[in-house]
C-alpha cells in the first residue's frame, strides 16, 4: 500500500504521471469484438462511430490457438483507425495465463499511446492492481508513452467481491468495474448456466391466504447484492462502475431490464456482445427527456442548490437539487456524443 504522498508518483522512472481524474465523456456502452476475424476488425471504423467505447477481447471467447492472432488483430485495427472521441480499451488475458504477458508487453509497445483502458479479468485482490500497476509503469518507460494507460477491474469471482473496497482504492489507474456475472456465478457455486439476468426459479412467494388457490410469485435480481457493493465502492473513489454481459442476445427485452437496473443503481454503462444490444445501451444509459427537463426546472429554480422550492406540487431541497445534478451532468456528457439527444435536450 502506497502512503498517500507518493499516491500519484509514476512507479517507474519515465512514466507518465498517473491521472488525478478520469477523462470525463459519455461511456454507456463498452462494445467487444474479437479482433481475430478480419470481417469484424473490417467493420471497426464504422462501429467506432456508432460507440461510447470499443474493446478488442483477447481473452473469452478466444481460441486458444487465436489468441497470437487476435493480439496482433487489434494491433493492426488500432494502428489503422481513427477512433476520435471514442474510447479505446483492451480486454487481456488472466494473470494466471500464459498470454497476459506477451499481451501487456506487445500492447505498450505497438499502441501505448492510443490505448485509453486495459481489462484486468478475474481481480481478486489489490495485489493484483498492484502487479499491473507497476508492470505497465515499466512498459510505459521503456515504449516512451506519454499518456497514462488506466486499468478497469473485471468482478467475476467471490474473492474479488469480498475485497471489492481494496481492488477499487489499489491505484490512481483506476478507471472502474465491470460485474462479469457468469464467471461469478461458477466461483460462488450458482445454480445457474445464465450470462446475466435473472432466473425463474430466484424469487419470492406471497403468503398463502386461506381460500385462494393461487399464490403470487416474484422474482428477484441476482445481481442486485453485488452491483450495489461495486457501484459503493467505486464511487467512494472517484471510479465508475458498469454492468457486464448479458448473454441472451435474442431477449432484448430481458436485456434491457438487467442494463436498466444497473443504470437505476448508479452504472455509467454496460457491455454490448451484438449491434442490437448498442441501441439499447444507448437508450438505457441515456437520461429520458422528460426526465433531463424537469432536473433542469429544479436546478433553474434553486441555482445555487439551496433553500426549498415547489414544482408541480413535488417539494424540492438540497437533496433533491443533487439529484436533479447528476441527471442534467450526464445529460450534457451524452448530447456531446448524440447530437439528436442534444437537440432533445435543449443543449
Amino acid at each position: 500500500m502506497k502512503p498517500p504522498i507518493h499516491f500519484y508518483k509514476p512507479l517507474a522512472l519515465g512514466a507518465p504521471q498517473p491521472l488525478r481524474e478520469l477523462p470525463v465523456r459519455p461511456e454507456r456502452m463498452i462494445h467487444f469484438f474479437p479482433p481475430h476475424i478480419e470481417k469484424i476488425r473490417a467493420k471497426i471504423p464504422t462501429t467506432a462511430q456508432q460507440v461510447d467505447v470499443l474493446c478488442g477481447n483477447l481473452e473469452d471467447a478466444i481460441p486458444v490457438d487465436a489468441k497470437e492472432a487476435a493480439r496482433a488483430g487489434f494491433i493492426e485495427v488500432v494502428r489503422g483507425t481513427d477512433f476520435g472521441d471514442t474510447g479505446l480499451w483492451v480486454r487481456v488475458n488472466a494473470l494466471n495465463s500464459p498470454w497476459v504477458l506477451d499481451d501487456l508487453t506487445a500492447l505498450v509497445e505497438a499502441v501505448g499511446d492510443k490505448l485509453d483502458v486495459i481489462m484486468i479479468p478475474k481481480v481478486e485482490g489489490a495485489w493484483d492492481i498492484h502487479f499491473v500497476d507497476q508492470y505497465l509503469a515499466l512498459l510505459e518507460a521503456k515504449y516512451g508513452v506519454t499518456k497514462p494507460i488506466s486499468i478497469h477491474a473485471l468482478l467475476e469471482t467471490a474473492q474479488g467481491v469480498k475485497n471489492v473496497e481494496d481492488i477499487a482504492g489499489a491505484s490512481p489507474r483506476m478507471h472502474g468495474m465491470s460485474l462479469g456475472p457468469a464467471d461469478l456465478a461458477a466461483s460462488r457455486g450458482m445454480k445457474t448456466t445464465r450470462v446475466g439476468g435473472g432466473h425463474p426459479f430466484y424469487g419470492v412467494l406471497a403468503d398463502a391466504k386461506e381460500g385462494a388457490e393461487h399464490r403470487a410469485f416474484f422474482q428477484q435480481d441476482l445481481w442486485h447484492y453485488t452491483v450495489a457493493r461495486m457501484v459503493d465502492a467505486c464511487v467512494s473513489y472517484g471510479i465508475r462502475a458498469f454492468y457486464g454481459p448479458f448473454g441472451d442476445l435474442k431477449d432484448e427485452a430481458a436485456c434491457e431490464a438487467q442494463f436498466r437496473n444497473a443504470f437505476l443503481m448508479g452504472c455509467a454503462g454496460a457491455w454490448s456482445l451484438a449491434p442490437n444490444q448498442i441501441s439499447i445501451a444507448k437508450r438505457v444509459f441515456s437520461p429520458q427527456v422528460d426526465e433531463v427537463m424537469f432536473a433542469k426546472r429544479i436546478l433553474e429554480a434553486m441555482p445555487d442548490g439551496t433553500g426549498v422550492a415547489t414544482i408541480d406540487g413535488k417539494m424540492q431541497d438540497d437533496a433533491t437539487w443533487k439529484q436533479a445534478k447528476v441527471i442534467v451532468d450526464l445529460a450534457r456528457l451524452v448530447a456531446k456524443k448524440d447530437r439528436e439527444l442534444a437537440e432533445a435536450y435543449g443543449f
